[in-house]
């Protein structure tokens, strides 16, 4: 995701931040009252991001289901939280005015160094309740490594770990796209300058 501006933040109820943020030239995240401003991402996390909203809309043409990027809300109701994911996939009939989707069936983020603690922990708790989600995918940004957890059942999940020699999956409605995890990064340089910190090598061993 792009970087949340943690020190900016209102209280609201669901109606009001809907009403804020129609209204605002900034975008907003709602967790449980809390509003919190976002601010850009990094020119690798576009790229990122880019490389594979490209190929699933490639994929999705002239079938059912839409792929969403970067500016379209999402609402874990159950979490009562409102997010901005990186990359989503919906596969039911939508209003095309609508604010938010409530009904995804994949939802994609992309680390930031900002990010990774609220993309790994809270939006992977909150997602996981949507009870359409089939697949949470969580893509490092410093290195080649793509997480993917897995519906099993209505508590369930598995997670996958794929590196550089590895095909990422996307199921999507009993279909599969498949995707070289290098391919993926096509475009992002890695150089000693943006090597990962000891801290940050810590963190992403955690669940």
């Amino acid at each position: 995701m792009a970087a949340r501006a943690s020190e900016k933040f209102k209280l609201m109820n669901v109606a009001q931040y809907l009403e804020f943020e129609e209204q605002s030239s900034v975008r907003h995240e709602y967790v449980r009252g809390l509003v919190l401003a976002m601010t850009g991402a990094r020119l690798a996390h576009n790229i990122i991001c880019g490389n594979l909203f490209s190929k699933i809309h490639q994929f999705l043409e002239d079938g059912p289901c839409r792929a969403f990027i970067n500016d379209m809300k999402v609402h874990a109701e159950a979490a009562d939280c409102f997010y901005y994911p990186d990359i989503m996939v919906v596969c039911e009939p939508l209003d095309t005015d609508s604010l938010y989707v409530s009904n995804p069936v994949v939802l994609i983020e992309v680390l930031s160094p900002s990010t990774q603690q609220i993309d790994r922990r809270e939006k992977r708790s909150a997602y996981q309740l949507i009870r359409s989600l089939q697949q949470y995918i969580v893509v490092y940004q410093k290195r080649m490594q793509i997480d993917v957890y897995r519906r099993l059942s209505d508590v369930d999940w598995e997670k996958m770990s794929l590196h550089k020699t590895a095909d990422l999956e996307i199921i999507i409605c009993d279909q599969t796209l498949r995707l070289a995890v290098e391919s993926i990064y096509k475009g992002v340089d890695f150089t000693p300058s943006v090597k990962e910190t000891d801290d940050e090598e810590d963190y992403y061993g955690l669940d």
